[in-house]
């Protein structure tokens, strides 16, 4: 029996039943997320209540930022799983170890050249989105700081997560998910409520919780004789395949830059168009995002697990299992999407106070909501989707589905109605961007469900 038969055997993305083998998958991964997603709408909720509405503003302003440090994670940890299960489901976990310490030091560059960036423009930046808040400036800066010296752990935590997901090992990432989303809740009432620390004690506490996240990961996999080794990492260059693993995690890299250039476009727009309530209505934004942020998470959970399952048995040749679990995600995604969509637009205002008792922020938090998410539930297919494609190797087709609304449609709507209509124009520009990328994900995926992808060749 050859090795790689022998591998193919014991692995149980190539054997279990797809539907047991995606719940338990997709479960775990949704808790991994949603302990994020409920990480940050319980931070915005002791910001907005024991610090104000001008700190509200000011994580606002942080969170293009912010997005563009979780994009480049996402570009370094995607782009490896989606070579990385292809390998271990060929059998090959040579080539998958190598691929695991290459991503180590493509993240290791990339936080460095952040870095660089954030130290000659960080400043203009913030003082452009803050619209001359010396105030709300100074938050903002302060918390990015922090943040940004913590990228390093941020991005090599993404990796290890990334890479047990794709050995199967979703229930454990889940467990530790939890503990260290606890813990990072009460390392920021910490730093927020008892040490006065403002959102600087946010910041800290996440970075914080972070570390301990990832030296957890590591004891995890020097633990275990079924993981790869940590010794590849002494083992194998730390450079190589960065160009293949950017390439394939760049479509899903700039969606996430894209959303940060929509925040900060919709923020500008606020500025100009909002008149003298326009950081009420910045601070009202920001709580949308949060809420919006969770519930992106369990919904990119479902196509994280889809992902891994498509990527082992399209490297199998197995594209009846990948197809089946493709539809088995889109499902699952619609109808955590539609639940989403349902309750906020019928309870935006009491979201709205959960995070501040100023009557101002919490109507803005309602008036944002309702438009923004009448056609939300065609987002989750669309983005499991682009997953599909992804894990086949396919970095052109996840572009169309994930760059058009974030970078073409969504700035060009924003600006264009936020001029003929004013503000309310801002919000119409969501729905109306989710209708055009639905008939194009109808376009590039047409024939997907009835026939296999084809898996890309290796250069």
């Amino acid at each position: 029996m050859s090795v790689r038969h022998a591998d193919q055997q014991v692995n149980s993305f190539l054997t279990a039943p797809i539907g047991r083998l995606f719940l338990s998958n997709a479960v775990p991964m949704a808790v991994v997320m949603s302990m994020g997603g409920v990480l940050n709408v319980v931070d915005g909720i002791f910001v907005g209540h024991f610090i104000g509405a001008d700190a509200l503003a000011a994580v606002s302003l942080a969170f293009p930022v912010a997005m563009v440090l979780s994009a480049l994670t996402t570009l370094v940890g995607g782009g490896m799983s989606s070579l990385m299960a292809r390998d271990l489901g060929a059998g090959d976990r040579v080539s998958a170890g190598r691929i695991f310490t290459q991503a180590h030091g493509l993240a290791l560059a990339i936080s460095a050249g952040f870095a660089v960036l954030w130290a000659i423009f960080g400043l203009v930046i913030v003082d452009t989105l803050a619209a001359g808040s010396p105030s709300i400036a100074r938050s903002a800066q302060d918390y990015l700081t922090i943040i940004l010296l913590g990228a390093p752990v941020q991005l090599v935590l993404g990796i290890h997560a990334d890479a047990l997901r794709n050995e199967g090992r979703a229930g454990l990432i889940a467990g530790l998910s939890v503990l260290v989303n606890l813990l990072n809740i009460g390392a920021n009432w910490l730093g927020i409520v008892v040490l006065d620390l403002g959102i600087s004690g946010s910041a800290l506490g996440t970075v914080t919780a972070q570390t301990l996240g990832l030296a957890l990961l590591v004891g995890m996999r020097g633990g275990s004789k079924g993981l790869l080794p940590l010794s590849v990492l002494r083992r194998q260059s730390w450079y190589g395949a960065w160009s293949q693993i950017v390439r394939l995690g760049l479509p899903l890299c700039l969606s996430f830059i894209g959303i940060a250039l929509v925040a900060s476009l919709v923020i500008l727009s606020l500025r100009f168009s909002g008149g003298p309530g326009h950081e009420a209505l910045v601070a009202a934004y920001g709580v949308a995002t949060r809420l919006l942020g969770f519930a992106f998470l369990p919904q990119m959970a479902l196509a994280l697990a889809m992902q891994s399952i498509v990527g082992n048995n399209a490297g199998a040749g197995r594209n009846d299992r990948a197809r089946a679990t493709l539809r088995l995600a889109m499902a699952g995604a619609f109808v955590w999407c539609l639940s989403v969509a349902l309750v906020g637009i019928f309870a935006g205002t009491a979201l709205g106070r959960w995070f501040s008792d100023d009557p101002a922020v919490i109507a803005g938090v309602a008036t944002i909501l309702r438009p923004m998410l009448l056609l939300y539930a065609l987002s989750g297919p669309v983005l499991v989707l682009a997953l599909y494609f992804q894990a086949l190797g396919q970095p052109g087709r996840t572009a169309a589905l994930t760059l058009v609304k974030p970078w073409l449609l969504l700035p060009l709507l924003i600006v264009g109605l936020c001029a003929a209509f004013g503000v309310r124009g801002i919000w119409l520009a969501f729905p109306l961007a989710d209708t055009i990328i639905l008939a194009l994900a109808a376009m590039v995926g047409c024939n997907v469900l009835r026939r296999a992808g084809t898996v890309e060749e290796r250069a």
